[in-house]
């Protein structure tokens, strides 16, 4: 018979069996062997994958507990990964081992060249390490205080929010734990993360103390970020990574110059010319506007309180130009629902998450402002509000 070599190995099948009277393993290879016969054809049979050296010696354990045995079966394969999955699922169909009632369940097939791969990186990243050279030990250095940095992560406030070294007068506001470790890691330790477009309590409590610059990415989601932050925090500075780029993916470089190139909060309002509240549709033209909306304090504090009134409860209210309530539909059904509302709505208040089908609906119907706790997504012309 020939035998698999240890080197071509490429598949482990590991299942576990239960069986309802003592066996021996005897026993247990028979029953693969046997009752997988003629299952799979000629070209899979097992008897004679074994003489061919494409599957290897099967291994068994097994452990008797009063009238029951228990066990585990281990089966090498040089086969591909199709072939090697179809004899792992035959084997499950046996029913029976030696003269009793058995069940074999299949606990994973394991790719043994997959992890002979991650053991040869991992050895060879710490023999690198080893290895003496004034190049070598220069980036050795370089990877140890990245890690340092990394490490320094800390969580700020009940949402636990990542962050670095708040001690300063000076924090940088960024939207995720990547962009918090890309800051670290290029030595700018004075950042937190907002854990998403949400801006946290702890944040809005945060720039009472300190100045914030708030640093974006390069893009519309980056836009409607700041406009969210703006309108809830005291901000003093906006950064914005290059058009097209995301915070995290910057080098140390584009970090430092970015945030050279920060600007006050009046200058980058002043560029984005922003329109005022809402325009009042005109008879000559029916054509949609796409103009930002401007919210003042009273308008959200009225928003505010119908998001808390509608909160829990799955609906949606829809609100016309004078925040007046004009209708309340589900949540589960608002694209189909927002149809049959006779008057145009402006804004919407809704319960939950509010889903891109949500926003495309909305989109259809002319609303301007969406308030919401949570936004699944951004990539709208729709003034969205996290209250």
């Amino acid at each position: 018979m020939a035998k698999i070599s240890p080197v071509s190995i490429k598949y482990m099948i590991h299942a576990s069996f239960t069986a309802e009277g003592a066996l021996e393993k005897p026993d247990v290879i028979g029953a693969i062997f046997g009752q997988t016969e003629g299952l799979l054809g000629a070209e899979l049979e097992m008897r004679e994958l074994q003489k061919e050296g494409k599957i290897g010696r099967i291994e068994v354990d097994l452990e008797r507990t009063d009238k029951r045995t228990t066990g585990t079966i281990r089966i090498p394969t040089a086969l591909d990964q199709s072939e090697t999955t179809l004899i792992a699922a035959a084997i499950e169909t046996i029913e029976r081992i030696g003269p009793t009632d058995a069940q074999i369940e299949v606990e994973k097939i394991e790719d043994v060249r997959g992890n002979k791969r991650k053991y040869i990186l991992d050895r060879a990243k710490e023999l690198m390490r080893k290895i003496e050279g004034a190049a070598d030990s220069r980036e050795i250095s370089k990877e140890i205080k990245e890690a340092a940095r990394i490490a320094e992560i800390k969580e700020y406030g009940p949402e636990k929010l990542p962050c670095g070294d708040l001690s300063g007068d000076e924090v940088i506001v960024v939207e995720g734990r990547a962009d918090v470790i890309n800051l670290l890691r290029s030595g700018v330790n004075n950042v937190i993360a907002m854990n998403g477009t949400k801006l946290p309590d702890s944040i809005k409590e945060l720039g009472k103390e300190k100045e914030l610059t708030l640093f974006v990415d390069g893009d519309r989601g980056g836009k409607l970020i700041i406009k969210n932050v703006l309108d809830n925090a005291e901000v003093k500075y906006i950064a914005m990574a290059p058009a097209g780029k995301e915070v995290e993916e910057l080098t140390g470089k584009e970090i430092l110059m970015n945030l050279r190139k920060k600007i006050p909060v009046e200058e980058y309002l002043a560029k984005e010319k922003r329109a005022p509240l809402r325009k009042r549709e005109s008879k000559e033209s029916s054509r949609e506007v796409s103009e930002e909306v401007e919210l003042g304090e009273e308008e959200k504090e009225k928003l505010g309180e119908v998001l808390s009134k509608v909160k829990g409860t799955g609906k949606a209210v829809l609100l016309d130009s004078s925040l007046e309530e004009i209708g309340k539909v589900s949540t589960k059904t608002f694209s189909s629902s927002i149809k049959r509302i006779r008057k145009r709505p402006f804004a919407a208040v809704i319960d939950g998450i509010v889903t891109g089908a949500i926003i495309k609906a909305s989109e259809n119907a002319g609303i301007k402002v969406i308030v919401a706790k949570n936004f699944a997504t951004s990539d709208t012309n729709i003034r969205l509000l996290s209250l």
